[in-house]
This record gives C-alpha cells, structure tokens and sequence, in this order.
C-alpha cells in the first residue's frame, strides 16, 4: 500500500492529548486540508500546546476553535490577511487518493489538489510580506513507486515510475521552491496512517472476514496518527528538522502479517487465504496498485533527528486504537 494519506472528516479522541506538556513559545500556526484525517487530530494536539491556529479553507466558516480563512487554487485566490503573522506553514491540502476510482478528471485533481495548492503559497509568501520562517509539508512514500519489494527504502532512493510517484515528485518539487524564500523547509513522506476513524485500517477492517490482499507479502509502512502528529509538531518547533523525512513506524510489516494481527486487535475473524489480485484489479482498476503494491520504508533519519515514537511496534499501536 502507497501512502498518499487519505483526508476524511474525524472525531478527536482525547486520548491522543494527554502526553501533550503546554509550550509556552507559541507559534501562529497556519493549516491546510485542517479537517482532514491528520489535520483533525494535529490541531487539538497543537492548540494543547499554546498555539494560535489558523486555517484554510475552501468555503469561509466560523469555526469555535480557530479563523478560517478561504483559498482556492483553481482561481489562484487566498483571502487577504491569512498570512498576517504567521510563524509556520503546515500544508497538509490534498484530493484522498483512494476516495474514488482513478478516472482521468479523478487524477487531476489528486495532482492539481497538491502541486496548485503548493504553489499557489510559494506565490504568496514570494511576495515578502510575512513572518512566515518553517513551512512543513505533506509529501509520501508513494514517491519510491508502487512496490519496491524488500528493499528498504531511504530518503536518498530515487523516484519510483508510476502515477503515484509523478504525482508525489512534483509535490515536492514545488514544495522546494518554498526554501529558496529562505524558509526552512520540512517534507514529511507519510505512509500508512494507522487510524480507528478513517483511512486504510477502517478500510481493511470494512468486510466481514480480514483477509491478505493478493500475495499479501507487500511490505506495509505504517504510523500511528498519534505519531505522525507529534512529527508535524516537532518539524515546526525544531530548527535541526530540514528537508525530507520518512515518516513511518520503524517496523513495517507484511500486508499478511498487519491484517493478522489487526484482525486479532479488533476481533475479526482472519482469512488466510489472499484476495486474489485479478480482483482487486477489476474492483479498483488503476488503484489497485495502492493495495497490491508495497515499500519497505526506513525511518531511521528522522529517528537520528530525535524523534521517539510512541507506538513503534504493531501490536501496542492496534490495540492503542482498538481500546477507543
């Protein structure tokens, strides 16, 4: 499975609140795709630690939590004033890539969703007039391409060849242009966010019986949401974070071996016997390659960075979510 993090609206459990200490050198905060399946989870754990939120957004409403401000990339608009002090940038806008099938007008807007967006804040903040010093951004492990076998993957592994890929390069290829502005640049390459309110867990989970997908030893790369909101947090807060990081667990695990042991965390019956890929493909077309394809991703650089993850086994991390 490819990670381009899938961006459903979600209930925020306090649980992942509790650990949060509050920070007293606030930041103004400026989000995009901020109701998303990250977004949902990252605001609350930011606000817990003193920071002003501010959002954009397609449609302009009042939200009890932070101001919203509008934007929108097909008519290269932001609403005057969203910048005015801002601290950081966290750019989490993008189409979910597995919310429908993959027809042409499908796919661009999963690219345009992402590079428009991008470039439509490089626009701005080109201009000077702003605060803004750290911009963090969404990218994915989708950039290594679609199965990479048992190779595992490091933020120097060149740029994979199938749609995903494109897509996910050309993210990041925008994205760079922020540092050029002399902001310091962070690229988060999310994989597989381990949620209980959406994404690909609930998918998995959806059928009566949990089962392998295809040959099911395509390499999963997960994180915990818990996880990959508290790397958001420390790329704003920390000034050692510059450029790419992968960020997942530091232990992937087999498509058989994480429907297993989810299957056992939510007390589903296991299938062993795979779905077989023809399918899939013919349920999923094009998309198929999301679930049949799979990377082994490294998380060693943003470990050596410092960051600790809470749940970096499976197991704690499935049964953290199946408790809630």
């Amino acid at each position: 499975m490819m990670g381009l993090f899938l961006c459903p609206k979600v209930y925020i459990s306090r649980t992942y609140l509790a650990p949060i200490a509050f920070n007293y050198m606030s930041q103004k905060i400026l989000i995009t795709g901020g109701t998303g399946l990250v977004g949902s989870v990252l605001i609350p754990m930011l606000k817990a630690k003193g920071h002003q939120i501010v959002v954009l957004s397609r449609t302009k409403k009042k939200h009890p939590d932070y101001e919203v401000f509008e934007w929108d990339y097909k008519r290269d608009y932001l609403e005057e004033g969203a910048l005015d002090g801002v601290d950081t940038i966290m750019h989490l806008a993008g189409a979910g890539v597995a919310d429908a099938k993959w027809t042409p007008e499908r796919k661009d807007e999963i690219y345009n969703s992402r590079i428009k967006t991008s470039l439509l804040l490089y626009n701005e903040l080109q201009k000077g007039e702003h605060q803004v010093k750290t911009f963090v951004a969404a990218s994915a492990i989708g950039l290594y391409g679609d199965d990479t076998g048992n190779q595992l993957m490091r933020e120097t592994m060149p740029v994979g060849h199938n749609f995903l890929a494109h897509v996910t390069d050309a993210w990041e290829t925008a994205t760079n242009k922020i540092s050029s502005l002399g902001i310091r640049l962070v690229q988060l390459r999310i994989g597989i966010v381990l949620s209980q309110h959406g994404g690909a867990l609930v998918e998995l989970l959806k059928p009566p019986v949990a089962a392998p997908l295809g040959k099911g030893k395509q390499y999963m790369s997960w994180i915990h949401i818990a996880d990959l909101a508290q790397m958001f947090i420390e790329s704003a807060e920390n000034e050692n974070y510059v450029g790419a990081y992968n960020a997942v667990g530091p232990k992937p695990e087999t498509n058989r071996d994480f429907t297993k042991k989810a299957a056992k965390a939510f007390g589903k019956f296991f299938l062993p016997i795979p779905v077989p890929s023809l399918i899939l493909k013919l349920m999923l077309g094009e998309m198929a390659a999301i679930v049949l394809g799979g990377s082994r991703i490294s998380s060693q650089k943003i470990e050596e960075a410092g960051f600790k993850f809470r749940f970096p086994k499976l197991e704690k991390a499935l049964e953290n979510l199946s408790t809630k």
